[in-house]
């Protein structure tokens, strides 16, 4: 009983109150940690508080939060890709409890130079959700390693759409089926999971009419299908070798992610800061620009209210400044023609002046 050093961290030794032989690491290049370490196991014993570590791999593990997801989360596509670069980096026959913060961090670092920060970011969250989860279902003892990585920076670009000039650089660099999938989210504001989804079920070419279920609402809006949208459609209707209306044409699988494809494009045609979410915000924006109700737009996003639509309308440069336009002929007619005698010349402002003085003529 005792510590021990292990490699280049220390372990301890002791015996639980079945008198089972425990060896757990410390996961620590000090002794003093893995002496602290092991007055609390043995105080843990003593007090009967003490739960044996579960040894549980990280894909069984996956698995079980899965089963999880599925149950209580709409978004459980999503973890389900998120997992395969976990899963591939890190191993499905891995020990959960023998996966360190340094194992994490070298995972960040490697995924990085195939996806941006925020996608990173996004796996890093689900991870530590799922070693939460792990302690609280007594799968995975001690804190939290990806709570010791730190995250890539992001930057707030909350206001960000895509320009008539971006869209038109974007599409000359995009592959062909990035090109029809930009152009299909710009002309229905679906999400891209709503895009990737999309069956042929919900495509009516006759009434022009596209019919969506929409997990976070969990109720079908119909979306009008204008000509852009239209003729991608009908391309992907010659041949089409599957349920699904976009699909690898190679596997005759559906999509799974193209986050990394359109990250590519952006990146050849110099373009910063839009996503496929972006493309969502671009599509309401341009709704409200061309002077589309909110009410209307709400309905064609999915959005329970419209405040939550309001979050997305972005209004540029231009449309303000056009909207601060409309002020100056308002008070035209309020402007009352009179007299110098009438007023003190002291009283008036040089620009009310030429004002009256404009009307009076």
């Amino acid at each position: 009983m005792g510590v021990f050093k292990r490699g280049r961290t220390w372990t301890i030794d002791f015996y639980d109150s079945n008198r089972n032989r425990v060896q757990l690491s410390s996961r620590s290049t000090r002794k003093a940690d893995a002496e602290a370490l092991l007055a609390i196991k043995q105080s843990e014993v003593a007090r009967g508080v003490y739960k044996t570590p579960s040894k549980i791999s990280f894909g069984e593990f996956s698995g079980k939060y899965m089963d999880y997801a599925k149950g209580n989360k709409r978004s459980w596509l999503r973890d389900e890709q998120m997992l395969k670069p976990l899963t591939a980096f890190l191993g499905k026959e891995r020990q959960l409890r023998e996966i360190l913060p340094a194992d994490i961090e070298g995972f960040k670092l490697h995924r990085r130079k195939e996806v941006s920060g925020s996608t990173v970011n996004r796996e890093l969250a689900l991870l530590k959700r799922m070693f939460n989860l792990a302690n609280a279902w007594d799968d995975y003892l001690g804190s939290n390693p990806v709570k010791r990585v730190k995250f890539f920076q992001e930057i707030n670009k909350g206001n960000r759409v895509l320009s008539a000039e971006e869209e038109s650089r974007l599409l000359s660099f995009a592959t062909p089926y990035i090109q029809d999938i930009v152009i299909f989210a710009l002309n229905t504001g679906l999400r891209i999971g709503e895009v990737l989804a999309l069956t042929w079920k919900s495509v009516d070419l006759e009434n022009n009419l596209l019919t969506i279920f929409a997990q976070k609402t969990q109720k079908n809006r119909e979306i009008p299908i204008n000509n852009k949208t239209r003729r991608v459609l009908e391309y992907w209707a010659l041949g089409r070798k599957s349920d699904f209306v976009f699909y690898n044409h190679e596997t005759g699988n559906p999509f799974v992610d193209l986050d990394a494809g359109l990250e590519l494009a952006c990146r050849k045609a110099e373009i910063e800061g839009i996503t496929w979410h972006r493309l969502r915000h671009t599509f309401t924006t341009r709704l409200l620009e061309k002077g589309a109700d909110l009410v209307t737009v709400q309905q064609l996003l999915g959005h329970s209210t419209v405040t939550v639509t309001m979050r997305y309308a972005h209004p540029n440069l231009v449309s303000k400044r056009n909207a601060v336009t409309k002020l100056e002929s308002f008070g035209d007619s309020l402007v009352t023609d009179c007299t110098e005698m009438q007023q003190s010349k002291s009283k008036l402002s040089p620009i009310i002046t030429l004002t009256a003085a404009s009307s009076y003529n």
